[in-house]
């Protein structure tokens, strides 16, 4: 939310600057852990909670990189702190990935590798990429880029497997007795393709001269992402995940992947002018406001059922706009390595 209010202050809507600093606050004070460092996952006390992750450390790193790019205060000593711990806790620079989690002390790594945390530290870094303009940070997302697609999802035609063991052996039954679990399902899950599309094409944008294969590994995983995602079970819309001989596992249409199967498609849009990616935006666009848009009382609903109706066997409420924000936003802006860094561009180029 400190990364949606602080988009938003970068868009000039009234207000959205002060939640942005209220967000900050918490997340330099009672978020960040002064005893061990690093950021604790929630405030209930639990030791689930203490434990150290760098999926949270990756959205602290984006929250606070965005928050310094739209002024706010504190945003900047945060973004150093949130960057420092990043690299000196997650990073591992044989594996050329960041580290799952840790305990809270920092003294037992998870004997685990997961997409889902690296992609957005892959994000994260480019949002820090882009308020620094310090390449290193730039080279760390490449590496991540390189070692779950290029090496990984390239090998596989562009399927991705989202959960390996400590040493790299990719663990196909993950959670094949918990195939819903909200952050580790078992499958492959079609709206991180289209997300990994995404940043690959936001990435590719900070090069004059980009490596070659970022823009084929990104179509290859749109493309997988629309012919086994989209309507595969005779409804429209995007099912959660399929197995590994394409099967709907679960046929649920969670708003996030719709919202970033709208975001790749506009960003394949505004990049190529290809009038089939436009199509498509609209396709999907379409699907989603009529479907999960929530005209009574605001915001998506956030998870269909295969009937695409709504339904909360997944969440409770509508606690995020992180996806749905960026699908709102992203057509209408130029493609470059942030949402923050697209607005900026935008507004200068309206000036």
């Amino acid at each position: 939310m400190t990364y949606c209010f602080s988009i938003a202050s970068l868009l000039g809507l009234p207000d959205a600057r002060d939640y942005a600093a209220r967000g900050v606050e918490s997340l330099s004070g009672a978020f960040t852990d002064k005893h061990f460092g690093g950021y604790v996952a929630s405030l209930d006390g639990s030791p689930a909670s203490h434990r150290k992750r760098s999926y949270e450390t990756s959205f602290v790193v984006l929250a606070a990189s965005t928050a310094a790019t739209a002024g706010v205060p504190g945003a900047g000593d945060l973004t150093a702190n949130a960057a420092e711990v990043m690299q000196s806790r997650f990073w591992s620079d044989e594996a050329g990935a960041l580290i799952e989690s840790w305990d809270r002390e920092f003294t037992e790594p998870e004997p685990y590798w997961g997409a889902n945390a690296n992609m957005h530290g892959l994000e994260s870094l480019l949002a820090l990429y882009g308020h620094t303009r310090d390449e290193r940070w730039r080279d760390l997302a490449l590496r991540i880029a390189g070692t779950f697609i290029n090496v990984r999802a390239r090998s596989e035609n562009w399927w991705l497997s989202e959960h390996y063991g400590p040493d790299w052996t990719p663990l196909p039954d993950f959670n094949a007795d918990n195939p819903r679990d909200e952050f580790r399902p078992y499958g492959m899950t079609i709206g991180h393709l289209f997300e990994w599309s995404r940043l690959l094409l936001q990435l590719e944008s900070t090069w004059e001269l980009p490596p070659s294969w970022l823009r084929e590994a990104a179509s290859g995983l749109y493309e997988t992402a629309v012919t086994h995602g989209w309507a595969v079970d005779g409804e429209e819309g995007f099912v959660y995940t399929v197995d590994w001989d394409g099967l709907p596992v679960i046929r649920d249409r969670p708003h996030w992947v719709a919202a970033e199967a709208i975001s790749a498609a506009a960003t394949w849009t505004n990049l190529t002018g290809d009038p089939r990616y436009a199509k498509q935006l609209h396709t999907w666009t379409a699907y989603a406001q009529s479907r999960f848009v929530d005209r009574e009382h605001g915001s998506w609903h956030h998870l269909l059922d295969s009937d695409n109706c709504p339904s909360y066997t997944m969440w409770s409420g509508k606690p995020d706009i992180y996806h749905a924000l960026q699908a709102v936003i992203l057509p209408d802006l130029p493609v470059a390595e942030s949402t923050a860094q697209a607005v900026i561009t935008a507004s200068r180029r309206q000036l």
